[in-house]
């Protein structure tokens, strides 16, 4: 037990200084927009809870692996890698704009947020799942950032749609019980409300490029 707990001690610790050591970036409020390449945290703002995921596949509908939130804010599992698409590249350090398509893929474990008409296995909306290996899975990966101006603010309350189906990213409460125990379900609403408003919070935001634009469709590699 004891070299088990080290064993994670020293795996969330090396996951802290990879973040904090990636080149060209800011931990503080330097940039007031995300940024392409950015890994970041995003709060449900109605419901206090960080979209989140793990190697916990549903037990219905697609059974892939599910997305959900969580109150915590030091897990490290909540951590997003903001992309491009598979046909549009995403250039480390470019302003996301309001509009635009992008991919959240899921650091810990490579897979991309997604969604689908199978049903959520709560509240029976659209489940929102995560999906494909290695950063790399289909066109049911892509969201549109919805936001007031011409670019993503970071201070700013903002909501993704699902590009293909149209649906809004949200939570309404309902909680999981075991494995995952009081854990938000994460799901695809065709309306919009207030349970569909997200902010980005904790994370690295790149910094745009003073040498050009560089190609960061791909997600950062780890050895976690």
């Amino acid at each position: 037990m004891a070299a088990a707990n080290c064993i994670l001690s020293l795996a969330s610790l090396c996951l802290s200084v990879l973040l904090s050591c990636m080149c060209n970036c800011s931990l503080g409020s330097e940039i007031s927009f995300v940024t392409c390449g950015s890994v970041v945290k995003l709060l449900n703002v109605k419901h206090n809870v960080r979209l989140h995921s793990h190697d916990v596949r549903y037990g219905s509908g697609s059974g892939q692996q599910s997305v959900t939130g969580v109150t915590t804010v030091e897990d490290s599992n909540s951590y997003w890698s903001v992309r491009g698409t598979s046909g549009t590249a995403c250039h480390r350090g470019t302003p996301v704009k309001c509009g635009q398509n992008i991919r959240l893929t899921h650091v810990n474990t490579g897979r991309n947020l997604h969604s689908h008409y199978f049903a959520s296995p709560l509240s029976s909306n659209q489940e929102v799942s995560a999906f494909g290996e290695d950063g790399e899975g289909d066109h049911l990966d892509e969201w549109t950032v919805l936001c007031g101006g011409s670019l993503w603010q970071r201070d700013e309350s903002i909501r993704f749609r699902h590009t293909a189906t149209e649906a809004l990213l949200s939570v309404t409460g309902e909680q999981y019980g075991r494995p995952i125990h009081g854990q938000r379900e994460v799901h695809a609403m065709t309306s919009s409300s207030q349970h569909s408003y997200w902010k980005a919070m904790e994370g690295i935001f790149m910094k745009p490029s003073e040498t050009g634009p560089r190609d960061f469709s791909s997600p950062p590699h780890t050895e976690f």
